[in-house]
């Protein structure tokens, strides 16, 4: 009998629930400005240089220098940055256990500030059982570029046709299939669930 795939990842929309509009709606009076300051101001392209590795310090005091009238907002990303998480998505933590304990190496790749993500550690408790963790911001590369595919399969050893890839984002899918694995477009965990069993994981039903 074939060994399961390896079941690798993401974070952000797949085990917590992140979305800056949590932070913004506390910044701002209304709905459409907490809109318009994450669309305009605050964006997820900046949020995301800090995922390729950017200083929170630097990167929002270039914003600021930019933005001088919303400083206090632009600071607020830096220092009330956890208000950005709604919370754990608790299926996908469970099925994350079962595999643990059925002894199934389980590895993420994450778009991720290195800074957060060394902040998270003493409070998600899942992390700390995965065998291994790419983080965007430590390798100065994000998903979808399949260079960060590559590097994870190097650095632990691993053929890409022996793992399994789950992401909310379909670009990232879309690029882990590219390079040679398998792929899940995450939806929710009762589907994930179905689909890794599937897989041949071995997962209640």
């Amino acid at each position: 009998m074939s060994e399961p795939l390896v079941p690798v990842f993401d974070l952000g929309g797949v085990f917590v629930d992140w979305n800056p509009q949590y932070l913004f709606r506390k910044l701002f009076e209304t709905e459409e400005e907490a809109q318009w300051f994450g669309e305009q101001i605050c964006t997820l392209d900046w949020n995301l240089e800090f995922d390729a590795g950017d200083i929170y310090a630097e990167g929002v005091a270039r914003l600021i220098t930019r933005h001088p009238r919303y400083w206090r907002e632009i600071s607020a990303y830096d220092t009330r940055w956890r208000e950005t998480i709604g919370g754990f998505i608790d299926g996908t933590v469970a099925i994350h256990d079962e595999l643990v304990a059925a002894e199934i190496p389980t590895f993420a790749i994450t778009n991720f500030s290195w800074e957060k993500w060394v902040s998270v550690l003493p409070d998600w408790p899942f992390l700390e059982k995965f065998d291994g963790v790419v983080v965007s911001g430590l390798e100065k590369m994000v998903k979808p570029d399949p260079r960060i595919f590559r590097l994870f399969c190097e650095r632990y050893g691993l053929a890409p046709e022996s793992c399994v890839f789950i992401d909310d984002n379909e670009a990232n899918v879309v690029s882990a299939r590219a390079v040679g694995m398998s792929a899940i477009h995450f939806s929710d965990p009762a589907a994930l669930r179905a689909e890794l069993i599937s897989y041949g994981l071995p997962l209640e039903g």
